[in-house]
């Protein structure tokens, strides 16, 4: 963390976009919370019994257009997705973890 940044946490980084993204967010499980209308073929449940956005075989949030990487639902996303903030402190670990992973399989 640099000093000048101060709280890392609270730190988004500008040189992150989602346009410019593998979109590694959206491989996330999701919780949908109270409030969060997506629609029903995008929803599954967890081994909880918690109502969660379905994954692809692929293991991609099923919202997801893999020929775009985009949200096909982005107006009507869950709470969760709308508080993921782009270069915010979860975002880069997320990218991190993603590339440190994709990196070690080639």
């Amino acid at each position: 963390m640099s000093a000048a940044r101060g709280n890392d946490a609270d730190f988004i980084d500008p040189k992150i976009q989602c346009s410019a993204c593998e979109a590694v967010c959206c491989r996330l499980k999701v919780v949908l919370l109270p409030g969060d209308k997506v629609p029903a073929q995008f929803v599954d449940q967890d081994e909880r019994g918690m109502a969660v956005m379905a994954k692809g075989d692929d293991g991609w949030c099923v919202a997801m257009d893999a020929n775009s990487m985009r949200c096909t639902i982005y107006q009507q996303r869950p709470t969760i997705c709308r508080d993921f903030a782009m270069g915010g402190a979860a975002c880069r670990e997320e990218r991190i973890s993603w590339y440190r992973t994709t990196t070690a399989r080639r």
